[in-house]
Order: structure tokens, then sequence, then C-alpha cells
């Protein structure tokens, strides 16, 4: 068994990754909902920015969620590990759901879109940005399957396999099921690289530009020479999300620990952030142009990313203070264990 991330490593260069990850996720919102509210004017400019964020920024994520998978499962074990994502994934993901989707139908007179209550009670087809969760919550699954079928091999197989289905899988799936096989190679990457590892390799200075060059290098040549964009899926669109993991990896465990703190912030609070941004930086947009009159694209962006990172951090300091955490996670712990009470180990 490999050796175990500390909470001290935990806490410095992955809460500095996940706080890139999470900027690009609001930035991407953001600017996708003011180019729908016809709020952009340079769209070409900001559709390349884009496709550049899409290629790397969610499976940045599912990459660091692989990263404690196999210490979790040797500290809880495969029932006790479940039944946490259930309370730390899936709750949080019925609760928001549910409160953004009512907050969209309240306010569909004054946003860009419409939605139906029907879509909002739907929870076994994820909305916007819920579906990361949902995908989350079935690649925890899967992996915890592998991990019991297969044992010490279990790694590898669940490499390959999803190596392949990422490369083969057909187009006419369901979005769910595309999302988990784009997806779950990314996982099973974080897997295979031992956590304690990675800052080793991959620090240090020198290291950092080289594959700065790396990442500059393969985005340029894969939107501008080949043209492509990020829903151009196969090798090279699996490279290049690879390219781009290594880098923001080597950037981050470069930093030295508490040298960033408000970055480290932003990480530590980024699934109140993919939570609640939406909501609140769509509500930015609706008060600047429809209450104050402002159509600055520079100051919408600025706004409404803002608010995205800020209003979340807020709402959960809030919510700590006030012991109000059952908006974030289950109100007891292994509450769906105790109400489900399995009796067989999974």
């Amino acid at each position: 068994m490999s050796k175990i991330m500390t909470t001290s490593e935990r806490t410095d260069w992955v809460d500095y990754a996940k706080a890139i990850g999470i900027i690009l996720v609001v930035y991407g919102h953001v600017v996708r909902g003011l180019m729908k509210a016809g709020l952009i004017h340079d769209e070409s400019l900001h559709r390349t920015i884009d496709s550049i964020i899409y290629t790397f920024h969610m499976p940045l994520f599912f990459f660091l969620s692989g990263l404690f998978f196999q210490a979790s499962l040797c500290r809880r074990g495969e029932r006790k590990l479940i039944s946490s994502k259930l309370d730390t994934i899936v709750y949080p993901y019925i609760i928001w759901s549910l409160l953004q989707g009512g907050a969209e139908l309240i306010m569909s007179d004054f946003t860009n879109g419409s939605v139906q209550l029907s879509e909002i009670v739907s929870l076994w087809t994820p909305r916007a940005q819920f579906w990361f969760l949902f995908v989350l919550f079935l690649v925890f699954i899967i992996a915890t399957v592998y991990s019991h079928l297969f044992k010490s091999f279990f790694n590898i197989l669940l490499l390959l396999t999803s190596g392949a289905a990422y490369l083969y899988h057909p187009e006419t799936l369901p979005p769910t099921i595309t999302q988990l096989c784009e997806n779950l190679i990314f996982f099973s990457i974080g897997i295979t690289f031992t956590a304690h590892k990675i800052p080793k390799i991959l620090s240090g200075n020198f290291c950092s530009l080289i594959t700065l060059l790396l990442f500059v290098t393969s985005q340029y040549v894969f939107h501008f020479i080949l043209g492509n964009s990020y829903t151009d899926k196969g090798v090279l669109s699996l490279t290049l999300a690879i390219t781009s993991i290594i880098f923001i990896t080597s950037l981050t465990s470069s930093i030295p620990p508490n040298r960033l703190p408000i970055l480290r912030t932003v990480g530590h609070f980024s699934m109140a952030i993919y939570l609640i941004h939406i909501l609140s930086g769509s509500g930015a947009r609706v008060a600047l142009s429809k209450i104050l009159g402002v159509d600055s694209e520079a100051v919408h962006i600025l706004v409404g990313c803002s608010a995205g990172i800020l209003i979340p951090i807020l709402i959960a300091n809030l919510a700590q203070r006030y012991n109000i955490n059952y908006l974030f996670s289950a109100p007891l712990s292994n509450w769906f264990s105790f109400c489900l009470k399995p009796h067989q180990k999974f």
C-alpha cells in the first residue's frame, strides 16, 4: 500500500488546485450566461477561452477526487465509504438541485431560460452543474466495485476499462452515461498516481515551467492548428486533458504551504462554491442588467465571478457559525446509513 497523504499535504497544493478549478468553473458559467443574454461583444474570443477551460477543468476535479479514494477506502471500508458519499455528495445534490431549480422557476421571467417543475423534481436526470455530483457518486460506486472484485489489481483494470470507455463509447448514449465515460478515466488516473509522489515528482520552478510550455503548446495545437474544440473527444482530447492536469498539479505543488491563504480558502470552500455559484452569479447579472442598467462586459464578468465565489463562501461560513450544516451535508453523520440500515457488507 502506498504512503497515505497527510492532512497538511492535502490542504495545501490540493486546495490550490481546487481553487484554480472552481475559479474556472465560475468564470465559464458566468461568461456563458452573459453570452446567452447577449451581453458579450466578442463571442469568438470567449468561445475559444471557454473551449480551453472545458478541456480540463472538470477532469481536474475527478482527478483530485481519485487521489484520496484508496486511502479513504482503507480507512472506512467499502460500505462506510459509499454511505459517506451519500451524505456528502448525494444529499447536497438533492438539496441544491431543488433549491436552484425552485429559484430558477420563480425567477424565470428575469433569467435566460425557463424550467418546468417536472424537470426540477426529476432528480434521476441531473440538471445544470449538478451532473458532476451525480456522475461523481457513480464513479465512487464503480471504483469500489472494482476494488471489491479485483483487490490489488483494481486500479490498473479500472484505468484500462475507463480509458476504453473514454475512447470508444457510442455517441448515442444518454448524457449522464456519456459524462461518466468521459470522466471516469481521470478519477482512475488519480487513483493510479500515488498521492505522495505527485508533489515530489512535479514540484519545483523548472518543472512548472516545462509543464506550462507543454500546456500552452498542446492547447495551441489542439485549438488553433487543428481547429478542434473541447467537444472533439478522442486520443488528442485525452492527452490534452492529462497534460493540463499535470501542469496544474506541478504549479500548485510548487507553491509553499500557506503562501496564498486566499486561494487556499477558495479551494477549501470549492464544494459550496460549486453548489451556489450559478444562483449568485446569475443573480449578479440580473441585478446589474435589469436593475442598474449596466451593460459593460468587463463589469459583468468581474462582478459575476466575484459574486459566484464570495457569496457561497459567506453562506458556508454563516452555516458553520450558526450550525446550519445541513445545507451542505447530511444533518447527521452517516444519515443515509442510519435511514437505510444496510445489513450486508458491500
